[in-house]
């Protein structure tokens, strides 16, 4: 190459890494990614890995390929699934799939519902006791997974240097975590004839 072709091939690598870094006009969303995009990129995840560790480097690498603003929308939509997801019968599945439950292991058994795929997910939704048909796929007996809900967090900073927090738009954006609906339990733990009744198929299998 001439000196032309290096200068001229120099030029055209800095302005590429000058582009891919400059991302100052990043502005706050309230605008979740298509459903369709994350669930194909979930389903991927699932094709292309067999445990959790794999499959969240999988679906971070995945992740940055998007925009800033789709990476934000797959955390959003995430947390529009989880919203969708806050409900007695479904802790009750958490509970007896666990042993137990707090609110933060909750988070994170629905993450693990979520990282699952769309036909895991929608049918637990529907019943969480077709949950049955996951049984063998939790993570050193435990089905969670609380750093699935970070992989947007972990992409969008690897692409922008940012943090993706810094760019939800709160004031539109409301289901999230802080606006959870409230309920009344209808199963208690002391009761399990009462967890039974919501989940048979979870509550013999996993239940001693």
């Amino acid at each position: 190459m001439g000196l032309f072709g290096k200068l001229f091939g120099k030029s055209q690598s800095n302005e590429k890494k000058s582009s891919k870094n400059n991302f100052s006009d990043i502005e706050k969303t309230a605008e979740m990614l298509d459903e369709n995009i994350f669930w194909k990129i979930i389903d991927n995840s699932l094709k292309n890995t067999n445990n959790q560790q794999n499959q969240e480097a999988f679906l971070i690498k995945e992740i940055e390929k998007l925009s800033p603003k789709e990476i934000i929308g797959f955390r959003l939509r995430t947390d529009k699934l989880l919203y969708d997801t806050y409900n007695s019968k479904m802790w009750c599945a958490g509970y007896i799939m666990n042993g137990g439950c707090s609110d933060d292991g909750f988070e994170y058994f629905r993450n693990w519902v979520i990282s699952r795929g769309k036909d895991v997910y929608y049918k637990a939704k529907e019943n969480p006791d077709t949950l049955i048909s996951e049984k063998e796929n939790g993570e050193d007996e435990m089905f969670d997974f609380e750093s699935f809900w970070y992989v947007a967090l972990e992409a969008f900073n690897k692409k922008t240097g940012k943090d993706l927090y810094d760019f939800i738009d709160y004031e539109k954006f409301k289901t999230n975590e802080g606006n959870y609906p409230q309920f009344e339990f209808d199963w208690k733990e002391e009761n399990p004839e009462s967890m039974k009744k919501l989940c048979p198929q979870l509550f013999v299998h996993f239940w001693n």
